[in-house]
């Protein structure tokens, strides 16, 4: 993309040149629009579940950058002629639950006919442009704070190698814990006070989307203590028996010359599994890390520390 034109605007305060989540764009002094899209094929059987899931995951990109999404637009492809109507209807019907859940507008859409179902929204919302939280900020002496467990792609990689490998309960929780909203995380940063840094966790796992709030600054390096990390059931057990998607392989690659792993193969591969609509990673201080745990835990959300924020030496990560 770098060979791409690009308009110059000072309004743009967040594009994709720093990796974040969103797009940021100032239009006045106190309102900027945060915008986002994303669309992918089906990693759940059931399309009602599809479309909850496509949904929580596209808006999780407005949660992460402080912002409040208002409006959606359905992306849509199907293959109208091989597949029963019935299964689109049911896809957009799961994505429009969980708009109307946001509080956000459905305005649309656009669809094509296409070899394989694809589903997701793009995404406007708003946030205060003194107010917004980016990838990047993330000081010495600072806490990791993740608010989903990790394992998704190790999960439904099983699944599709053998239906009968995971459970209808262990199931029923990767689902649920995919087409959570972030809202709620979010919601609770807000009130405690300064975020130093922030993103969600998908496609790029769980390394891969730290190193992207590390970004370029070349002071401070992520120590990621594996041993605090909450998995859902099955899914390192899973790994330690190889049934990891090609993703994983993929990530671990790309990111290779920045990470330092002191941990069994079976968790380095854990760590750059592929998620799908996971949670949201904070930097905060201490003080205002403990705060925020003892917020959502009062909330009765998840939330947990899985490292901490170190002068650099060498290696951007190390996995402990």
């Amino acid at each position: 993309m770098k060979d791409l034109s690009v308009f110059q605007d000072d309004n743009v305060l967040v594009s994709s040149a720093t990796y974040d989540d969103a797009g940021v764009y100032r239009i006045s002094d106190d309102v900027a629009l945060v915008q986002t899209v994303d669309f992918f094929t089906p990693m759940v059987d059931d399309p009602y579940d599809f479309g909850r899931v496509a949904v929580a995951n596209s808006l999780s990109d407005v949660y992460a950058m402080g912002g409040v999404p208002k409006t959606a637009l359905n992306v849509v492809s199907f293959p109208i002629n091989c597949l029963e109507h019935s299964i689109l209807k049911d896809i957009l019907r799961g994505g429009a639950d969980k708009l109307v859940e946001a509080g956000v507008a459905l305005l649309g859409g656009h669809t094509v006919d296409d070899t394989e179902p694809k589903y997701g929204v793009s995404v406007t919302g708003f946030v205060d442009p003194r107010q917004v939280w980016t990838n990047g900020g993330a000081q010495v002496g600072d806490i990791l704070i993740l608010t989903k467990k990790l394992g998704v792609g190790l999960l439904t990689t099983a699944l599709k190698g053998d239906e009968e490998l995971v459970s209808a309960d262990d199931l029923a929780e990767v689902t649920e814990s995919m087409a959570k909203l972030n809202r709620a995380a979010s919601d609770v940063a807000k009130l405690v006070g300064e975020v130093h840094g922030c993103t969600d966790i998908t496609g790029f796992g769980l390394i891969g989307h730290l190193l992207e709030m590390i970004g370029r600054d070349e002071s401070v390096a992520f120590e990621l203590d594996s041993s605090r990390l909450l998995f859902f059931n099955g899914a390192l057990d899973y790994a330690r028996d190889g049934l990891v998607p090609g993703g994983a392989y993929r990530n671990r690659d790309y990111v290779k010359d920045r990470v330092e792993y002191l941990v069994p193969e079976f968790m380095e591969l854990a760590v750059v599994t592929p998620e799908t609509s996971g949670g949201l990673v904070f930097a905060f201080s201490k003080e205002q890390g403990a705060l925020f745990l003892e917020k959502m835990k009062e909330a009765g959300e998840l939330a947990f520390v899985i490292g901490r924020v170190v002068e650099r030496v060498d290696k951007s990560i190390i996995v402990l």
